[in-house]
């Protein structure tokens, strides 16, 4: 079977290809990657007009008509690898906005993928029309709306949540889910919201290849050992703000007890393996089960605080925790 992935997020597209291509599959991935995080590609579209000069004119240019060079130019870079994106069994989009594409640009690409491939499928692992809508809809509800709605995070900063409940993004969402074969969540944040929809395949966790990551038992030979790794773009969306307060307090109290490593913003290729000497892995905050980079240093033996309520422990029948449940409270 050949099966084109699009988009990456987390490295998720990336060690599904591994474990596909381990049953005997053809897998490709096109799409960016993921900025800073430079995830492998096999057909890379890079996002231009992103920074600087340009970036202003960009913008410029959109708000006297609508029109946006990056997506433009996003398109074209598509058309490129038309060929290569052609003649699949199957197709899955990360997410409906893959491409970071207007609406009109998104929907130019995914009508070429519709056509000229077999089935189309739509992964949940991130913000989506659906997704915002039900957490909007249910502020209770464990996620990063709360942060806007309580004015900590303001309307710019939250952009890349806002725009799906936009009309053109709506009218995306509707063209997507008419036209894909079904819905697939990653984890618990996306499957609770998607429950009842009739597209709506159910829930399959994260791939993550074990065979790239090397398990070793804990061994506290002198200090306890704390890892903290930050997503600048995704400061107060993970919780970054607690984990940071909260350690500020255990160094002050503990400083002969612990060591903190905390990184920004750094490669994949360097991330994965910055974290092998720490004991505690700091992940995220708002969330009901494990995001990607907790499940990866889960397997290398971590202790992680990350996403782990009770829907979760359900879900899998867990007797015992596997993981540290973290909320936004710096006491606790």
């Amino acid at each position: 079977m050949k099966v084109l992935l699009v988009g990456e997020y987390s490295h998720l597209h990336n060690s599904l290809k591994d474990g596909l291509k381990a049953l005997g599959h053809e897998v490709f991935i096109i799409g960016l990657k993921d900025g800073f995080k430079n995830f492998p590609v096999d057909f890379p579209i890079q996002k231009k007009w992103d920074s600087g000069f340009l970036k202003k004119v960009k913008i410029a240019v959109f708000k006297f008509s609508g029109f946006d060079i990056s997506s433009y130019l996003t398109f074209r870079q598509f058309l490129k690898f038309k060929r290569q994106c052609s003649g699949f069994d199957v197709v899955q989009l990360i997410n409906e906005n893959s491409f970071y594409c207007t609406s009109f640009y998104e929907k130019k690409i995914i009508s070429y993928l519709l056509k000229n491939n077999q089935k189309l499928f739509l992964l949940s692992c991130g913000y989506d029309y659906l997704n915002v809508k039900y957490c909007f809809e249910n502020p209770d509800f464990k996620s990063v709306i709360p942060l806007y709605l309580n004015h900590k995070i303001d309307r710019k900063s939250f952009g890349n949540v806002l725009k799906f409940k936009e009309e053109a993004f709506f009218k995306l969402h509707q063209f997507i889910h008419e036209k894909c074969r079904g819905i697939i969540a990653s984890d618990l944040d996306y499957h609770l919201p998607l429950r009842g929809n009739e597209k709506y395949l159910g829930l399959i966790p994260n791939p993550i290849n074990i065979e790239k990551l090397s398990f070793k038992p804990l061994q506290i030979m002198d200090k306890i050992v704390i890892f903290h790794g930050i997503n600048n773009d995704n400061y107060l969306k993970k919780g970054n703000d607690y984990f940071e307060k909260a350690l500020k307090i255990i160094e002050e109290k503990y400083a002969s007890k612990v060591e903190v490593i905390t990184v920004r913003s750094v490669p994949y290729s360097e991330y994965i393996n910055l974290y092998n000497s720490c004991h505690i892995f700091l992940d995220m905050v708002y969330a009901y089960d494990q995001g990607y980079n907790a499940l990866e240093a889960m397997a290398k033996g971590k202790v992680v605080f990350t996403g782990a309520e009770t829907e979760f422990t359900k879900y899998y029948n867990l007797s015992e925790n596997v993981c540290v449940n973290a909320i936004p409270d710096v006491n606790y």
